[in-house]
């Protein structure tokens, strides 16, 4: 592990503290680790040097909209290579939340996430990208049932 030393005014050093405190951080140095590891993320993303992802894309959508949840399930079939999980919640007798966990490649990603964003309907879309290095890439499998 490497040591370096930062020098911070009493007044951004106090702001820190409380951040780290506020975020339940055993001491500075954790806290330093995780903003650095986020500006990386952020660097790389926005950089497009991520080219593999996990992702984490939940929207609000009215299911009384006219073929919406249809549509929405259809997409997730059509990219069964991206759509590793899905969690559908019935928020009230309207609204529903759907979370999926996605993994890929980020421009596939990024691409799926917004056409789903895109439907009339859903609202309140937020996508979290986390890149990942990816080791082998091979192709998917298709399942089907015997019977």
């Amino acid at each position: 592990m490497e040591r370096f030393t930062i020098s911070l005014d009493d007044q951004l050093a106090s702001e820190f503290d409380a951040y780290a405190g506020s975020k339940s951080y055993a001491n500075r140095s954790e806290a330093v680790r995780d903003l650095i590891r986020q500006a990386l993320e952020a660097s790389r993303l926005e950089s497009q040097a991520a080219p593999y992802c996990v992702a984490n894309l939940s929207y609000v959508y009215n299911h009384h909209e006219r073929q919406l949840a249809e549509r929405l399930t259809e997409a997730q079939h059509h990219h069964h290579d991206l759509v590793v999980s899905t969690m559908h919640v019935h928020l009230d007798h309207d609204n529903c939340l759907e979370t999926l966990i996605l993994r890929g490649p980020t421009a596939s990603v990024r691409h799926f996430a917004e056409q789903i964003q895109a439907q009339r309907g859903v609202r309140h879309g937020r996508m979290n990208i986390i890149p990942v290095d990816s080791e082998a890439v091979h192709t998917h499998v298709h399942s089907r049932p015997k019977s």
